[in-house]
């Protein structure tokens, strides 16, 4: 049986080492996934990849088949160099890659709750959580998700758990202030409000 895990992280860097870490326990590229929140322009998008010279980017390549292309170059970049910017309502420009990434661009026209939320649900996250997940990429966090077997759940979990962000209280801090739920069509945080955002929780990158 397989299930799904997903964690966010308040820095994309936190989040990429957590993605190293899953691929260095034995999971698939093809069963891990990045969305980042990119207001602040931290990806590069200057330089090209093209590591299989077919003139186009890797990184945006991988993230619309759903898989870095590190698992079809070589192996050895691993996800993260299939990472591409991609645009899903109510976050605004993303960095991604992955079979999520792909899910929630496929889901975005139809799905009530938004192309995030609904890949969410669709893999088995619970509903209250998805949203948290998603507002959590909105105000500037990472998440990171995985299908896992349910035998390895919580050798992984243990693995995700390092520098994540505590979903609950987060949550809570944000019903504080009138939060209820992911709006997709609420404007994307920019980056001044990112920025905001990281010095409440201490978030900044690192």
């Amino acid at each position: 049986m397989t299930v799904t895990i997903s964690r966010l992280y308040d820095n994309h860097s936190d989040a990429q080492r957590a993605v190293q870490r899953l691929e260095a326990a034995g999971v698939p590229h093809s069963d891990i996934s990045i969305v980042a929140n990119n207001s602040d322009s931290w990806f590069n998008t200057d330089k090209k990849v093209d590591r299989d010279r077919d003139g186009v980017d890797d990184r945006a390549e991988g993230a619309g088949k759903g898989a870095g292309i590190g698992a079809g170059v070589g192996g050895a970049a691993g996800l993260m160099a299939g990472l591409g910017l991609l645009a899903i309502p109510g976050l605004g420009p993303v960095v991604a890659a992955g079979w999520l990434a792909a899910t929630a661009v496929g889901a975005a026209a139809g799905a009530a709750t938004g192309g995030i939320v609904g890949a969410l649900t669709e893999a088995g996250v619970s509903e209250q959580d998805a949203h948290s997940y998603a507002e959590g990429v909105r105000r500037g966090g990472t998440l990171v998700s995985a299908r896992v077997a349910d035998a390895d759940q919580t050798r992984l979990d243990s693995i995700l758990n390092e520098s994540a962000v505590n979903l609950r209280d987060r949550s809570a801090a944000w019903q504080k202030t009138g939060w209820k739920s992911f709006d997709p069509a609420s404007a994307p945080y920019g980056a001044d409000e990112v920025r905001r955002e990281r010095q409440i929780y201490g978030g900044a990158p690192r």
